[in-house]
């Protein structure tokens, strides 16, 4: 019985994040009611406190399966030791953020406006933003480390590129008239060529062979 329990259990969640995920597109984090996001689950609300706390709490759950699914696309062991001044391998970084924010729009959607909500001395934006750019922050150093001049310092270029990847995909991807007609392909080789000439516009790398 308690394995039948659990497995119900599961489903009940897993039905709540899905209807969460559709109703977030469709009408934005800000107007979707918990009722709306059981109705549509068609969960009783009773249910809905038996998995989370509140809105914040399911955002929250559907944010850590968006990273758990961008880390499974990074191999076991990611080295900090990745040249982004080589074209190829920034645009494999950029394109990999791409296809987690497109695929996961919803959470997208949610977490732009719960930010956007906050109060402004939260921090809330600043700490995410950091958590989520830590690792383009330590390629970041370890040029800077092997001698190759950056524009400025990894903890704010690094915020700073996931900055704007985050809102222009935002953007983009909820642009239901006049957005750019261009393929996800070509954004991200717009977005390298940006990236790429900043990161090399201070002069060629002193990286020694």
């Amino acid at each position: 019985m308690t394995g039948v329990r659990k497995q119900k259990a599961a489903q009940t969640e897993a039905a709540l994040k899905e209807a969460a995920r559709r109703l977030f597109v469709e009408r934005g984090y800000l107007n979707t009611k918990i009722t709306d996001i059981t109705k549509a689950a068609g969960r009783s609300t009773g249910s809905f406190y038996e998995h989370f706390a509140d809105k914040d709490e399911l955002l929250a759950g559907l944010l850590a399966d968006m990273r758990g699914q961008a880390s499974e696309q990074i191999v076991a062991e990611h080295p900090r030791e990745h040249d982004l001044t080589d074209r190829e391998v920034l645009k494999a970084h950029l394109g990999m953020a791409w296809g987690v924010f497109r695929e996961h729009l919803p959470v997208v959607v949610a977490l732009f406006q719960s930010m956007v909500a906050d109060e402004p001395g939260s921090g809330r934006a600043w700490r995410d933003l950091t958590a989520d750019t830590e690792m383009l922050r330590e390629h970041l150093e370890w040029l800077e480390e092997r001698g190759h001049r950056l524009p400025g310092a990894p903890g704010i270029l690094a915020p700073a590129i996931g900055a704007m990847l985050a809102m222009l995909a935002y953007a983009v991807m909820t642009a239901a008239d006049g957005g750019p007609e261009m393929a996800d392909e070509e954004i991200v080789e717009a977005l390298t060529g940006l990236v790429s000439g900043g990161l090399g516009a201070f002069g060629a790398s002193r990286m020694p062979g």
